[in-house]
């Protein structure tokens, strides 16, 4: 049995022990609760179009739970020794996405199987997650080498993912890691240094006088917590400057005009209010004109008649905010972060590391969705093309979420010491 780690204590429910769990009213009940709603704000969406599908998220969602039912009975020892057989065989997906994948809307990101459209990206994220807990428990990150194993992990997913393209769901593999990596006991000095090259290519596109004082920092941060102090400083100042350098090469020639459009128009949609800008300023519009309680479920005028593109997915919270207001977006926001509150307390009294990373890695991957996702909509990020979890219709992603809490229900039920929490 593992020992507690003081962030795993942070969240730890101290109680008596019992023995199984029953019907958890959070982490069944909040993924099952937007499911139902997501059904009715995809109807929504389709009313003025030519086909109709939104039962499909109902049953798609009934398989899925379905599924993870049956994987909450599961216990993880017997799941850990076919790690590296999904890992290796979503990678072989991945490959053959390049080779037979069906593109749509500028993106080859689906595999054909059996007349349903797969993505095998999602399912890689459950994978890399899996494989990664798994890692990181029998090598803990004690030293800066020990980083290798884990960046080496995660590389060919993201690439694959990467080239689709599909920078959104790529990103979702380094906050997966990062979390992780964190959990499980990397300083917070040596994540911050991790992160660092990607504020650095931020700095040096927005502010390029800023690398002055950021690279330095760097290289004081460097020198003060890793070990071989001079090394650690040149190394970590050759790669800060290279990024800086390499940034504005990797802004025109590494990401298509689309990607580009969407990673700065979100900062001024009106530049472009009919071409990248138009999804940004119409879901501001819609959420804006739900008011305190919303226009009420079936009747957002802007949903019905379609301003939104693709808004059954990618920007299906725009669809909430519109037909059930700020009241109901609010609801929405806290039953997520109650749902993640919920997966640090399985976390945390997980009976073995491997199954503590496991949840957490799970919880980086649905929040982190969660965050960029809204945040798209209602215009303060990006557009990335990342579904909302339960919410978006996508048969691939509600399967992989799905799974995913059977597997947190699967752990929570091994806990070793568990309470009523409510």
């Amino acid at each position: 049995m593992a020992v507690l780690s003081p962030r795993r204590a942070g969240f730890a429910a101290k109680g008596t022990k019992r023995r199984g769990l029953g019907f958890d009213p959070v982490l069944w009940g909040i993924p099952i609760a937007m499911t139902l709603l997501a059904g009715v704000l995809i109807a929504s969406t389709q009313r003025q179009a030519d086909y109709a599908d939104w039962y499909q998220h109902w049953i798609t969602g009934g398989v899925g739970f379905a599924i993870g039912l049956l994987l909450a009975r599961l216990p993880m020892d017997q799941l850990r020794r076919f790690q590296w057989p999904i890992y290796l065989a979503t990678m072989a997906s991945l490959i053959a996405v390049r080779v037979v994948g069906t593109s749509a809307l500028g993106a080859q990101r689906w595999i054909s199987f059996a007349g349903f459209h797969v993505q095998p990206s999602e399912f890689a994220k459950l994978a890399a997650v899996l494989l990664l807990a798994g890692i990181l428990s029998r090598y803990p990150v004690e030293r800066p080498v020990d980083l290798v194993r884990p960046i080496l992990l995660i590389l060919p997913p993201w690439a694959l993912v990467f080239i689709q393209p599909d920078l959104g769901t790529s990103l979702v593999f380094g906050a997966v890691l990062l979390v992780m990596l964190y959990w499980a006991g990397m300083p917070l000095a040596w994540l911050v240094l991790l992160l660092s090259p990607v504020i650095t290519s931020i700095v040096a596109g927005v502010l390029p006088w800023g690398l002055l004082v950021w690279i330095p920092l760097m290289g004081w941060l460097a020198w003060s917590s890793l070990p071989w102090k001079r090394i650690a400083l040149v190394v970590v100042l050759a790669v800060e400057s290279g990024f800086a350098v390499v940034t504005p090469l990797l802004w025109m020639h590494g990401l298509k005009d689309y990607q580009r459009d969407r990673l700065v128009l979100f900062l001024d949609p009106s530049k472009d209010p009919l071409g990248g800008g138009y999804h940004l300023l119409q879901s501001k519009v819609g959420i804006g004109s739900g008011g305190l309680w919303g226009t009420g479920l079936m009747h957002g005028s802007l949903t019905r008649l379609r301003f939104i593109p693709e808004q059954h997915t990618d920007f299906i919270f725009s669809a909430l905010g519109e037909e059930t207001g700020y009241v109901g977006s609010v609801l929405v926001v806290l039953g997520f972060a109650l749902l993640v509150w919920r997966l640090l307390q399985i976390a945390s009294n997980a009976a073995t590391d491997v199954e503590s990373l496991l949840v957490v890695g799970i919880g980086a991957m649905l929040m982190f969705a969660v965050v960029v996702n809204i945040f798209m909509t209602i215009g303060l990020g990006p557009v990335t093309g990342i579904p909302l979890p339960w919410l978006s219709y996508g048969r691939s992603a509600m399967l992989v979420n799905c799974i995913s809490i059977g597997l947190c229900a699967s752990v929570a039920r091994r806990s070793r010491s568990l309470r009523k929490w409510w």
